[in-house]
């Protein structure tokens, strides 16, 4: 399983100090199953821990495939697994890191 962030929330986190340990635990209990709203579509909303609150978000979720963060202004990304490393390449994604190391199962 990879986790990507759109380079726009990526900026969006940075800026309201959001680390990728917070986002690791979010995508955690999702696929536990502790979803916060399921949209439909492989669409979900999640909270996201900071300090001194926290932030609901839109996650891109297919269970067993790939994860994607992005704002709700953010253009959909209909990623196959394929095509990720093409978006990173253009710095359309970042992958999400949890102690130092990329996602994977």
């Amino acid at each position: 399983m990879r986790t990507f962030k759109t380079k726009a929330f990526a900026r969006f986190a940075g800026h309201e100090g959001i680390d990728d340990a917070a986002l690791c635990e979010a995508i955690d209990r999702a696929r536990s199953g502790a979803v916060d709203a399921d949209m439909g579509g492989g669409v979900i909303r999640q909270r996201i821990a900071r300090k001194g609150g926290g932030f609901r978000t839109i996650v891109l979720f297919r269970r067993g495939e790939l994860d994607i963060f992005r704002r709700p202004a953010d253009t959909y990304l209909a990623l196959e697994p394929s095509g990720s490393a093409a978006a990173q390449a253009v710095g359309a994604i970042v992958e999400v890191k949890c102690d130092d190391q990329a996602i994977q199962e």
